[in-house]
């Protein structure tokens, strides 16, 4: 279960509004656990896709002073997002293929709709299995 506080999730869904058409990406801070994790914190970072309408890549380096930012803050990596501004509600294959940290949620914000879809998969280092997404 990934557990999403409400500033977090609106600041995932403004992301991804501000970003269309590509998508975007960033890092999720606060409490992580084996089984429920809660994200209280999201750090943008820049997609350098070669295609950012249809992948995403983090910079690395950006990728590395988000992290540190949040440990700094006494948090935790609780996962990663990026979104999918005409679907789908899911994983894609190459989501699964880049997947690198196992045991973290990989959100994914889907903008193909009326109202935004927020969903969460943990990767646990060969598949990802969905997870319940709370609002806090």
């Amino acid at each position: 279960m990934l557990t999403i506080a409400r500033e977090t999730y609106d600041a995932l869904v403004d992301h991804a509004r501000s970003g269309t058409p590509a998508e975007v990406c960033g890092v999720l801070g606060g409490t992580h656990g084996d089984e429920a994790s809660t994200a209280t914190t999201a750090r943008r970072v820049e997609n350098v896709a070669e295609t950012p309408r249809t992948r995403y890549a983090l910079d690395a380096a950006e990728q590395l002073q988000a992290i540190e930012a949040i440990e700094a803050e006494g948090l935790e990596t609780v996962g990663f997002y990026h979104s999918h501004p005409a679907g789908p509600p899911g994983p894609s294959e190459t989501d699964a293929a880049n997947a690198t940290w196992p045991g973290v949620s990989y959100v994914i914000v889907v903008l193909d709709g009326a109202h935004p879809y927020v969903g969460s998969w943990r990767w646990t280092g060969e598949a990802f299995r969905q997870e319940t997404v709370a609002l806090r």
